[in-house]
């Protein structure tokens, strides 16, 4: 089973993340890994924190002469800002007058619900572990579960819908998203540039203003078999995995598969996908007229494309803060304001990538199993082998 955690803080030392169950025999590419770390980092409207870390992923365990042994993979991610807040976060007792409170909850972020739950005083440590520095982590694990799905023939990349009250009207195909992988720059992931320069000037009203702005992001994984995921059980269903695990990212507050919020006010004849039966594609002949369905019917893949969308609300810590209140005083205040983004909703879509690739690489090895590479493509090839003579 593939199972998998992170651990650190924000301004901590380093981010940590765990991965366990990947297959023996699977190749890792270091560039790969730093790559995505780097796509991560990217975008129009990052913060002051994005000109300080350079992520690089630093594999721990579980790799050995770039290739995975079976056991499980540890990957440490230093935090480059650490030496500006040694004194400040310690693990050590320290000195208590170098500590630096968050004295205000900021509205939006885990400040004051994470303060309530864990009975704290202020909210730094919340603010630490609550924080959107730890999607890196993700990242870092879900570029190893890309790797393993690419020897599936499943890609996973994304692009941005929204940002603001701009928004991109038209599907975008594959391989518009494949061209939005390969540029080296990213500003806002936008497959229409026109749509991106409206979206960059929302970017930059908020900037003027000190405000913040969300969007929408969408996540396709492409080449995925029909049959992944399961309708025998609710928790086992793959729309509501993808569902909870793009809902997990910071500020993600509502996910949407396929067609699902337009469906809800249209007929069914407008929305589900008409089935033909013509020449053998990918995997087998059965066709479909369109995607509505976002890949996915009654908690199983249908062979279609995945396309997951994510809405990202905006960033919760605003350099014109909100109406807070005093931790200590109980007296209104001004919101705590921390060096933030203005807008992430590019960052967004990479770490959501991580989330739908770890969600599919558990699925695909519940199916096809394997504690070698070699005896995962055994397993699949022969259930491909099915499909094609159904």
């Amino acid at each position: 089973m593939l199972r998998y955690f992170t651990a650190g803080e924000s301004h901590g030392e380093a981010l940590v993340a765990f991965l366990s169950g990947l297959p023996a025999g699977l190749k890792v590419d270091q560039a790969f890994l730093d790559r995505e770390l780097w796509r991560r980092q990217q975008g129009y409207g990052r913060g002051g924190r994005m000109k300080i870390e350079r992520d690089t992923a630093h594999i721990l365990s579980g790799v050995r002469h770039g290739m995975t042994i079976g056991s499980p993979i540890s990957v440490q991610l230093e935090n480059r800002d650490w030496k500006n807040w040694q004194e400040a976060l310690p693990v050590a007792e320290g000195d208590p007058a170098r500590h630096k409170r968050v004295a205000s909850p900021r509205p939006g972020h885990a400040d004051l619900a994470g303060a309530l739950k864990y009975n704290f005083s202020e909210a730094r440590y919340v603010l630490e572990r609550a924080s959107a520095r730890e999607s890196a982590a993700r990242v870092a694990i879900g570029a190893l579960t890309k790797t393993f799905l690419r020897e599936l023939g499943i890609e996973v990349l994304s692009h941005v819908v929204a940002v603001g009250s701009v928004v991109l009207q038209q599907e975008v195909s594959w391989k518009q998203i494949q061209e939005l992988y390969n540029q080296d720059e990213i500003l806002l992931n936008c497959a229409d540039p026109q749509i991106q320069n409206g979206m960059k000037e929302q970017v930059d009203k908020v900037l003027k203003t000190g405000d913040s702005v969300g969007g929408v992001f969408e996540v396709v994984a492409h080449g995925v078999p029909p049959g992944l995921g399961t309708y025998a059980q609710w928790d086992e269903r793959l729309d509501g995995l993808l569902a909870g695990a793009v809902m997990s990212l910071q500020a993600v507050k509502a996910v949407e598969i396929g067609a699902g919020v337009t469906a809800a006010a249209s007929p069914g004849s407008a929305v589900h996908d008409e089935i033909g039966y013509g020449q053998p594609a990918a995997f087998t002949a059965f066709t479909r007229n369109r995607n509505n369905a976002g890949g996915i019917e009654g908690g199983v893949s249908n062979g279609e494309e995945i396309r997951v969308r994510g809405y990202l609300k905006p960033i919760s810590t605003l350099r014109r803060p909100l109406k807070s209140v005093d931790f200590a005083t109980r007296e209104p205040v001004s919101a705590a304001y921390e060096r933030s983004d203005v807008c992430v909703v590019p960052a967004a879509g990479v770490a959501a990538e991580a989330m739908v690739a770890l969600t599919l690489a558990r699925c695909a090895l519940d199916k096809f199993g394997g504690d070698s590479l070699g005896e995962t493509l055994r397993n699949f090839q022969g259930y491909c082998l099915q499909l094609k003579n159904y």
